[in-house]
């Protein structure tokens, strides 16, 4: 009987320690792939809910991407130009991912490790709210954030 239970309790050790390696996986497959940014705004740290201003890419801008690859490889492709004369470069790097804390950290060549939240992830729409050089925007002596949302 004994050895029942003790085969019962290392099968449930077993599942639940592979549990959040399955989150960890499921989530940076649908992190991975080329994403672009569609706003940016800046959200009061007040009550967490008012916008003091937004920014959408528009022009050559709007075509930079993101890269995400599950063998934790990133890459930020940034296009810049006036009209139809668009330049591009490309700056690569790593990034780590946490499932459990929805931490992002991408560590760009040349660049400090910058970290984010994972507000949402989806198959088709991210937002990452910054958890660096935050300030107080609005003069209320409270701390604002960035947050960048991202579609494929």
């Amino acid at each position: 009987m004994k050895k029942y239970l003790l085969l019962f309790a290392f099968a449930g050790l077993a599942l639940t320690s592979c549990e959040d390696d399955d989150v960890q996986h499921f989530e940076m497959d649908m992190l991975k792939g080329e994403w672009k940014v569609s706003k940016a705004e800046i959200i009061s740290g007040a009550d967490n809910k008012t916008v003091i201003s937004t920014d959408t890419p528009t022009g050559c801008n709007a075509k930079s991407t993101t890269e995400f690859r599950i063998d934790f490889y990133a890459a930020y492709t940034a296009v810049t130009g006036v009209g139809a004369t668009c330049t591009s470069s490309k700056t690569e790097g790593t990034y780590t991912y946490d499932a459990e804390t929805k931490e992002l950290v991408i560590k760009y060549n040349n660049d400090t490790a910058r970290k984010y939240k994972v507000v949402i992830l989806s198959s088709s729409e991210l937002r990452l709210m910054e958890m660096f050089d935050s300030i107080d925007y609005d003069g209320d002596t409270v701390i604002d954030y960035t947050f960048i949302n991202y579609v494929r």
